[in-house]
């Protein structure tokens, strides 16, 4: 039987411009127009424009919305000022991730209201899990998908904010890091937030799904003199490995837990009760679990997902992402190994179809933006 794909408000245009298309979630997704290290270093040296439609994005209404999220999430939300974006997890019962996700606080016509993206494989697992702990007798409470009615662009770059400034009324530069606010951009209302995953500066703007291409082609007539370009799913992968940033699915699933992940910024177990919360407290005071490192290889082989990571002649883990890095010419890797050889500066190899290629691990983000 054959499975129809979603499509965002921009697959056409994407088409039009010769995008390579893929199944990804459950979506038709670019996965470049021209080639991966091409629009890669477009997002590092200028500026490129994501389609990130993809991503779940579901909206929390009334008094009850942040005391529900606080027991949702495994980072604190009670408190979270109005405006700021928060990273957090939400996990199972046995502490196992079951999605990492974005947090907004904002506020719409004078009323708080919270929002949050997440993955586009793991919306409707998400979407489940939440209306699973919803009581249907609590009217403190409104949930809403509204991932099919809205698009979500991100644009990217050193350029970014210089390009997108030319679209909307709102300070962007004054905006902090992981925040978020209403506004008009590109003549469409709008929700504007300074987040991405590629390691670059940038913007992300939620608009109607009726508003996305005249937003798209606004950025992109913008950002002609600053040399933008499209991107696909291709350089924003190398482009977040880079920067470190785990990808569900990748370094985070349900086998495993935040604090082996290394996200324990977005973990707050003291004074406070989230599902997953007494797991992953006896996860941190489990010495014995695979942690994640970074890995450089001296060659110019890459490594792939799956395979064995070793300490002499002891299997000690796993890759789970890697690439050859656009940026520093070299392979990379990100990986789970056993915690008695997970130091920096720790000489390992990897198993590359039948051949072991050395590696080091280095500490991450393997990349960081010039400041």
């Amino acid at each position: 039987m054959t499975t129809t794909l979603l499509q965002t408000p921009l697959h056409d245009w994407h088409v039009a411009h010769s995008a390579r298309m893929v199944d990804f979630g459950g979506w038709s997704m670019p996965v470049q127009y021209t080639s991966i290290v091409e629009e890669h270093n477009a997002c590092r040296t200028k500026a490129t424009l994501f389609d990130v439609s993809h991503m779940g994005r579901l909206r929390f209404d009334g008094p009850g919305a942040e005391s529900f999220l606080d027991k949702l999430c495994t980072r604190r939300i009670s408190g979270s000022p109005l405006r700021k974006v928060r990273y957090s997890l939400i996990c199972n019962d046995n502490g196992g991730i079951l999605d990492d996700v974005l947090v907004y606080h904002l506020e719409e016509d004078g009323t708080p209201y919270y929002w949050m993206v997440v993955n586009a494989s793991n919306r409707e697992k998400i979407v489940a899990h939440i209306e699973q702990h919803l009581d249907d007798n609590d009217e403190s409470i409104q949930f809403s998908d509204r991932t099919l009615d809205t698009a979500m662009i991100a644009v990217q770059g050193p350029q970014a904010i210089a390009i997108a400034q030319q679209l909307t009324e709102v300070a962007l530069g004054e905006m902090g890091y992981y925040s978020g606010q209403h506004g008009d951009f590109a003549d469409a209302p709008a929700m504007i937030s300074r987040t991405g995953y590629t390691g670059e500066d940038g913007v992300e703007v939620t608009v109607a799904a009726d508003a996305a291409i005249a937003v798209w082609n606004a950025l992109m007539q913008a950002g002609e003199a600053h040399g933008i370009a499209p991107a696909g799913l291709g350089a924003r992968d190398t482009l977040r490995l880079e920067a470190a940033m785990p990808l569900y699915g990748h370094e985070l699933s349900e086998d495993i837990g935040p604090i082996q992940a290394g996200l324990n910024f977005a973990v707050n177990l003291k004074d406070r009760d989230f599902i997953g919360h007494d797991a992953i407290a006896r996860q941190k005071e489990d010495a014995t679990l695979p942690v994640r490192v970074g890995l450089e290889l001296s060659g110019r082989r890459v490594p792939r997902e799956h395979f064995g990571v070793f300490h002499g002649d002891e299997q000690v883990g796993e890759v789970t992402s890697g690439t050859f890095s656009p940026t520093l010419q070299k392979p990379i890797a990100m990986a789970y190994v056993h915690p008695h050889v997970a130091s920096t500066g720790t000489n390992l190899t990897i198993d590359i179809r039948g051949r072991r290629e050395g590696a080091v691990i280095v500490d991450l983000p393997f990349y960081k933006r010039p400041t």
